[in-house]
């Protein structure tokens, strides 16, 4: 018997639909591709307001825009993040080639947005950890992104992912740490 997920799960498609659906009991809605008008930000609200959203996206750029679009107008929903690693397939990356461990590991990892109080990581200690400025970088950032559970952005958006997360030093020392002895 599969797990019951509260949450409605926003997702592009209807075939991530369908994968996530062979991972989880749960009701989806979908973005029917990247374009997200008013209606479905409708929807989602009142998703929000009944059962609350997790918004599990492609890990690529269309899927982080259309993630930052339900964010800034539906507040308070919930992230999961699949790694590039795993939503690979054949014939692309989608959610819909992630396997139900993997998907299930997402839902396990759930993050809320929260606009932060203070700024818990600095930007300082951020470009000490050689996370901004060249390919270097951006590797770092993914590996990062995918120990945290908290998917990839480039260099100013991933630091605005740490801050929204409220990811602690302490976190984001364990991560430094665990990158750097796989590295």
């Amino acid at each position: 018997m599969l797990k019951k997920i509260k949450e409605v799960i926003v997702v592009e498609g209807k075939r991530d639909t369908a994968a996530v659906r062979r991972a989880v009991a749960a009701d989806t809605l979908e973005t029917g591709g990247s374009a997200v008008g008013s209606d479905l930000i409708r929807a989602i609200r009142r998703a929000q307001d009944r059962r609350g959203v997790i918004i599990l996206t492609d890990p690529d750029g269309a899927g982080e825009r259309i993630r930052r679009i339900i964010s800034e107008q539906v507040s308070g929903c919930k992230h999961a993040f699949i790694s590039r690693e795993e939503a690979t397939g054949r014939d692309g990356v989608g959610v819909e080639h992630a396997s139900p461990e993997a998907i299930r590991r997402a839902l396990e990892r759930v993050r809320t947005e929260e606009e932060p109080e203070a700024e818990l990581i600095t930007w300082e200690e951020y470009l000490k950890a050689g996370l901004v400025g060249g390919e270097k970088a951006r590797r770092r950032r993914e590996a990062v992104g995918k120990v945290m559970g908290i998917g990839y952005g480039n260099g100013r958006r991933f630091f605005q992912k740490l801050q929204l997360f409220r990811i602690t030093r302490e976190e984001f020392a364990r991560a430094l740490d665990r990158i750097g002895r796989e590295d």
